[in-house]
C-alpha cells in the first residue's frame, strides 16, 4: 500500500516512492540505474546508460519548441544510507521506508535516512520526462551516480553527445536559496623526510581537545581552531623558551574536516621540566584567551607519563580520540631507557612546515557577499617511520587560484627539504555574471512565492564544477526543495517545498521553450 499517495505533486511523490523501494547507497547503484534505463524503455525515449550506471535520458521538445537551446535536469540516484542500531533493514539489499509526520507537512524515513538527497530530484525529472502535456525544450535527463563519494559518476561521464546549453542541477536543500557557483579542489600531501635520534628524558602527553571541527568547506567560514595549527604554534613557541624533543604527533581524521584534536608525545631533559612545564601553562592560556568565543570546550592539557606501559602506548598515538595505525612502533626501549625522538634537524623541519604552510580563508568572492573563495585545511597530520606527513583540503571558486595555491604550498615544502602529492582535483563552477537561467528562475520564483529568492555560492564540491568543465559554457544552477538533516537517520524533506520546486521547474522550463 502506497504511504505517499495522498501527497502533491502526486506524479512525483509516486516515483519517489518506487526509488525509495529500491536500495540506492552509494556505491550500490546497479538497481535504481537499471530503474531509470526501464523507465526510459517503458515511455518510448532515447536513453544510454554507462558502465559505472550513470543514465542518460533524452526526450524531444514539445511541439513548436524545437528551436529552444537544449536543457539538462540533473541528479544523482545515489544516497547516503544509514541507519539507527535497532532498524532491521539491510540497506545493501532493502529499500527505505518513507512515513509522513501527523501533521503532513514531512516526508522522512522509518529508521534511516530518508533518500530525499537526491532521490526527490530524480522523481522530479522523471514526472516530467513522462508529461506530455508540458511545454519545455529538448530535454536531456542526466542521473549520475556516487555523487556522494568524490563525485564519481560526474567525473565518469562521457558527454560527448550531450548538447544541453542550460543545466538545472536539482540536489540543493535550502528553499529559495539557488547555487551559483562552487568550489573546486584538490587533496595536498605534503611528505617530509625526518630522521631518529636515541635520547633519554621525561616523556610528556601534549593535547588539544574539545574544539568544534566541522566541515573545512561548509564551516570553514566560522575560523574555528585548527588543532594541527595550534599544535605547529606550540611547537614554534614553545621551543624558544624550552629544550625538547618530538616523539610522536598525530592530529585530525579527514582532510576535509577541521580537525578537533592533537595528540603529541615530548621528551624533555630531567633538568629542563620546569621551564617546558611553564611554556606549555602559557601557551594554554593564551590560546584558550584568544579562542574563548568560537571554541569554549577547548582545552590544552600536558601530562606526564611515568610508566614505560604508558610511555609505549603514548608513543604509538593510540589516544582516546583517534588511532594511528602508521605512527611509528618501538620508540620505547625499556632495557636502555631510551626514545627514538625526532632530530634537531627533523623538529626544525615540521616547526616550520606547521607554521609557515597557510591554512584557512585565502581570499572572499568579490561578487558574493560573506562568501568563500579560496580556503585550504590543514585536516591530517601524522607521524610515519621516515617522514612526517601533512595532508590538506583545498577549495576554490577559481581554478587559476587553486592551482596556484597548490603551488605555494608544494613550494613552501620543499623549501624544508619535502615534496608534495596531490590528488582528488576536481574543477570548480566559476560564477557567471551575465547568466540567463539565474534571471529567469529568479523572476519565476518571485512570481511563486512573491518573495525574491537568495543566489549564492557554496564552499564545497558540487555536481555542477564537474558538468561545465565536461560541457564549455554552459549556464547552470542548483536549487532543490528544503530537506533538513541531509545524511542522517533525522534527514526529513518538506512536502509543500517539493510543491513549490516542481512548479518552479515546470514554469521554467515552459519560459525556456519560448
Amino acid at each position: 500500500m502506497s504511504v505517499l499517495s495522498g501527497l502533491i505533486p502526486k506524479n512525483v511523490f509516486t516515483y519517489f516512492e518506487e526509488i525509495c523501494g529500491i536500495p540506492h547507497g552509494s556505491g550500490n547503484t546497479q538497481q535504481i540505474s537499471d530503474y531509470c534505463a526501464a523507465f526510459a524503455v517503458s515511455h518510448g525515449l532515447r536513453y544510454r546508460q554507462e558502465p559505472c550506471g550513470n543514465v542518460i535520458i533524452w526526450k524531444d521538445a514539445s511541439p513548436g519548441c524545437e528551436d529552444a537551446p537544449a536543457v539538462m535536469l540533473q541528479g544523482h540516484m545515489d544516497m547516503v544510507a544509514v541507519r539507527t542500531d535497532d532498524c532491521p533493514l539491510d540497506l545493501e539489499t532493502e529499500g527505505i521506508r518513507p512515513a509522513v509526520t501527523d501533521d503532513g507537512r514531512w516526508v522522512y524515513a522509518d529508521g534511516t535516512s530518508s533518500g530525499g538527497d537526491d532521490g526527490i530530484a530524480i522523481a522530479c525529472a522523471l514526472a516530467i520526462l513522462a508529461d506530455d502535456t508540458l511545454k519545455h525544450p529538448a530535454l536531456e535527463a542526466v542521473f549520475t551516480v556516487d555523487e556522494e563519494i568524490r563525485l564519481l559518476g560526474a567525473a565518469a561521464l562521457d558527454a560527448s553527445d550531450l548538447h544541453s546549453r542550460i543545466l538545472l542541477n536539482m540536489d540543493s536543500e535550502d528553499d529559495g536559496i539557488f547555487l551559483t557557483s562552487c568550489a573546486g579542489g584538490a587533496t595536498v600531501e605534503c611528505i617530509l623526510p625526518v630522521s631518529r635520534e636515541e635520547k633519554s628524558g621525561i616523556l610528556y602527553e601534549w593535547r588539544v581537545s574539545g574544539l568544534r571541527g566541522g566541515h573545512s568547506g561548509t564551516e570553514i567560514h566560522l575560523e574555528r581552531a585548527n588543532a594541527n595549527l595550534l599544535f605547529g604554534r606550540f611547537l614554534a613557541q614553545a621551543s624558544e623558551k624550552a629544550e625538547f624533543s618530538v616523539c610522536d604527533v598525530s592530529g585530525g581524521e579527514k582532510d576535509n574536516a577541521i580537525p578537533n584534536q592533537c595528540c603529541a608525545t615530548l621528551l624533555v631533559p630531567p633538568s629542563g621540566t620546569d621551564a617546558f612545564e611553564h611554556a606549555a601553562a602559557e601557551f594554554r592560556e593564551t590560546v584558550c584567551a584568544e579562542y574563548a568565543t568560537v571554541e569554549p570546550d577547548m582545552d590544552v592539557a600536558l601530562t606526564s607519563i611515568t610508566d614505560d606501559s604508558t610511555i609505549n602506548d603514548c608513543s604509538q598515538l593510540h589516544c582516546a580520540e583517534t588511532s594511528n595505525p602508521t605512527a611509528p612502533t618501538g620508540t620505547f626501549d625499556p632495557a636502555s631507557g631510551t626514545v627514538l625522538t625526532l632530530t634537531e634537524t627533523g623538529k626544525s623541519g615540521l616547526t616550520s612546515l606547521l607554521e609557515h604552510l597557510p591554512s584557512g580563508i585565502q581570499r572572499w568572492m568579490p561578487e558574493i557577499p560573506d562568501m568563500v573563495q579560496t580556503s585550504l585545511n590543514m585536516g591530517v597530520l601524522r607521524m610515519k617511520e621516515d617522514a612526517v606527513s601533512v595532508t590538506f583540503s583545498v577549495r576554490s571558486a577559481s581554478g587559476t587560484e587553486k592551482d596556484w595555491l597548490i603551488r605555494r604550498i608544494r613550494d613552501l615544502t620543499e623549501l624544508v627539504g619535502g615534496h608534495c602529492v596531490v590528488n582528488g582535483v576536481y574543477p570548480a563552477w566559476e560564477y557567471q555574471s551575465d547568466s540567463r537561467i539565474q534571471a529567469v528562475m529568479a523572476e519565476t520564483w518571485e512570481e511563486i512565492t512573491g518573495e525574491k529568492p537568495l543566489l549564492t555560492g557554496i564552499h564545497a564540491g558540487v555536481e555542477c564544477g564537474i558538468l561545465s568543465e565536461k560541457l564549455p559554457g554552459i549556464d547552470c544552477i542548483s536549487y532543490g526543495p528544503q530537506m533538513d538533516d541531509i545524511h542522517t537517520v533525522r534527514e526529513r524533506l518538506d512536502v509543500a517545498s517539493v510543491e513549490r520546486n516542481y512548479e518552479l521547474t515546470v514554469r521554467v522550463l515552459a519560459k525556456l521553450a519560448e
